[in-house]
Formats: structure tokens, C-alpha cells, sequence
């Protein structure tokens, strides 16, 4: 079968939507998805700083959600028709995945970043008839079509807006489920976010279910306006004495931080304003060596780094769909939507801040 996609030949290039064709359909295991929609996250935009690692020429794109066409066998607990969404892949039989923690599969590396799993190598031929790269985080969801895990997929309830469902199983992932796995906040507990892009909104928005109190910290009006909208109180980053001006709105200091900058100064600002044995959670990927201030890091504080969520997509997904149906984590007013074939445009308005969350809408045409 062939269809569009967006690839990306190089570290330095743009996108370019092609036709691309799928040259075996599900194996065992596998479901055939046509997509819907597919967020676009800051990981996605990252490979340009990763070369000689993700391999390339490849089709990105790791936040899908769409319809099951077609099955690989009778045990993949989907048929033909169920709404899905896609998450990250896992082996399913290492140490961690056994023990609910499938963001820190032994195998999350090579699965998702590095050249996916081997019967995946080749599935994708473009139109010379040259192989692109195995298939990213599972998914290689920029694109009409997409080969998938059936783990990877959880089955959303079909009344839902399927093309706007994808960013939950990545990046609104992570911010709300480092809330309520990570830290397990709850009412009256202080939560200070450093950062109010995709991540750090989605974490305030499910503070706020919680009835916890918030602290948002940013550089960008109009995104400290979003989250005051969601509950949180809003602080420039550049405000004079930021770790101080917390203390004083949580009352002595915020039980948990979270840092979605990868800023240094931030990060010391964010450990600065916990309470005693506060935690902070970082979920960005540093560029350099991190360097903590004196007495940033004591009286009990603690950091940690947080990958996925520490989510169970096939639990949390569910809770926060149903959480956005009762009103409380109204994701989609973070979402704006383009074609795919305005890709490049997306990652454009996503590097100006002029969006948060890109989710691009493929035709979904079999030619």
C-alpha cells in the first residue's frame, strides 16, 4: 500500500511530505493503523540535535491516534474499527515492564530512538525504492498510516474527537502522569511547574483536578495566561527573587517541582523554592553538565528524573479522557491543528511559541 508521509532525509533538513510505501502489513502482534491525527512534540524536533544517533532518512512522529484497518493475529485485544491511541513502545518481559513501569523498559533506547525493533527494519520503501528508517517510538505516525505494537495502543471510547487524542499519549502524558504518579499530589498539596509549554500545562491542568495549589513560572505572556486560566498562579521567570516569591505562595515552600525548561538557573530556582524533603522532578533532557548551587540541593530535597510520566499508558490515557469529559483537563484548548502537509509550518509555529501543541491531520488516502 502506498500513502504520504513526512519524512525527514537529514539532521539539517525540513520536512517534505512524500509517498511512501508500506510493503508488509501487521505481523503477529501488530495492528495497521489509519491516523487521525499525530501531536507534534519537542522530542519529534530533537533528532536535528541527535545526529549519529536516530537514524536517518525516517518518518518521525510519536504522539498518533486513529482507527484500526487491519490486525496481525487474533491476540492483539483490538479489531478492525477500534479508535486508539499510540504511546511509546516497550518490550513487555524485562524487569521493569513486568513491573509497571514500562517507561523504563531496559529496551526504551533502542525501541524508540535508536533503530526500533528488527522485524520493523524496511517496512517503509519510498518512491526511489530506498528503505527509511526503522519505525520511531513504535509509531512513525507523521503519515496516513502507521504499523504499530498493539501494545503501544490503547482503545479510546469512539464518541471522543480521535484526531485530537493523540498528545495524551506522549507529552500530556508525562505532565499529568508526573503528578499523579510521580509526586501523588493531592488536595491542598503545592506544586510549582517551570515551565508552561505542552508538558508543564498538562501538569497544572491535572494539579488543579486534584485541588492542589500551583505555582507556573514562564517567560511567555500569553502561556503564564493559559495557565492561570487552568488554576495556577503566574510568575515571569524573571521575576527579582522567584524562589522566595514560591515560598511565600505555597506557604514555606513548595512540596514538589517540576521542571520542564532544562534551564540550569531554573532548575536551582525550582530546588530553591521546595520545603523541606521537597521533590523535583525534570523531564527535559539536559544539554550540559548541570551545576547546583550551594544549599540548593539540602535539608532533605531531593531530584529526580521523570520518563513518561512514569505512566501505564493503558491506565492513564483512560483517566485523563475521562477526566477532559467531566470538564477537568480540557487539553484540546492547547491544540491547533494543521494539515500534514503544512508540517513545516507547524514546527515553525511551535519554535515562535505561537502554539503549544501542533497536531497534524493526514487525508488518510490508500492508492
Amino acid at each position: 500500500m502506498r500513502f504520504d508521509a513526512a519524512v525527514l532525509r537529514s539532521y539539517e533538513s525540513r520536512f517534505a511530505v512524500e509517498e511512501v510505501t508500506l510493503n508488509t502489513g501487521p505481523a503477529e502482534g501488530e495492528i495497521l493503523v489509519r491516523i487521525a491525527g499525530c501531536g507534534m512534540c519537542r522530542t519529534d524536533l530533537a533528532v536535528r540535535g541527535s545526529a549519529g544517533r536516530s537514524p536517518l532518512p525516517a518518518v518521525l512522529g510519536h504522539e498518533g491516534a486513529g482507527v484500526v484497518v487491519e490486525t496481525g493475529g487474533p491476540d492483539t485485544g483490538l479489531s478492525d474499527g477500534d479508535h486508539v491511541v499510540l504511546s511509546f513502545d516497550s518490550c513487555g518481559h524485562c524487569r521493569n515492564c513486568i513491573g509497571a513501569a514500562p517507561a523504563y523498559c531496559d529496551s526504551f533506547a533502542s525501541l524508540n530512538l535508536f533503530g526500533g525493533r528488527k522485524e520493523s527494519a524496511a517496512r517503509l520503501i519510498d518512491a526511489a525504492g530506498d528503505e527509511l528508517a526503522p519505525r520511531w517510538f513504535g509509531q512513525s505516525s507523521f503519515a496516513e498510516y502507521a504499523v504499530v505494537p498493539a501494545r503501544n495502543a490503547v482503545r479510546a471510547d469512539p464518541s471522543l474527537p480521535i484526531e485530537l487524542l493523540g498528545p495524551l499519549g506522549c507529552g500530556f502524558l508525562t505532565g499529568a502522569g508526573a503528578v499523579f504518579n510521580s509526586f501523588g499530589v493531592g488536595p491542598g498539596d503545592t506544586l510549582a511547574v517551570f515551565g508552561a509549554g505542552a508538558v508543564g500545562l498538562a501538569a497544572v491542568m491535572a494539579a488543579a483536578a486534584t485541588g492542589a495549589v500551583i505555582v507556573a513560572v514562564d517567560r511567555h505572556p500569553e502561556r503564564l495566561a493559559l495557565a492561570e486560566r487552568f488554576g495556577a498562579v503566574p510568575l515571569h521567570a524573571t521575576t527579582a527573587g522567584l524562589p522566595g516569591r514560591i515560598q511565600q505562595l505555597t506557604d514555606g515552600g513548595a512540596q514538589y517541582a517540576l521542571d520542564t525548561t532544562a534551564s540550569a538557573r531554573l532548575i536551582n530556582d525550582a530546588l530553591r523554592s521546595l520545603r523541606p524533603t521537597g521533590h523535583l522532578g525534570l523531564v527535559a533532557r539536559l544539554h550540559t553538565a548541570l551545576s547546583l548551587e550551594p544549599g540548593a540541593l539540602d535539608r532533605g530535597r531531593r531530584i529526580s528524573h521523570i520518563c513518561e510520566g512514569d505512566a501505564v499508558p493503558g491506565l492513564l490515557i483512560p483517566r485523563l479522557t475521562g477526566l477532559w469529559q467531566a470538564g477537568r483537563f480540557p487539553f484540546d484548548e492547547l491544540i491547533r491543528t494543521y494539515p500534514l502537509a503544512d508540517i513545516n509550518e507547524a514546527e515553525r509555529d511551535c519554535d515562535a511559541g505561537r502554539v503549544v501543541k501542533p497536531v497534524l491531520l493526514p487525508e488518510g488516502r490508500i492508492r
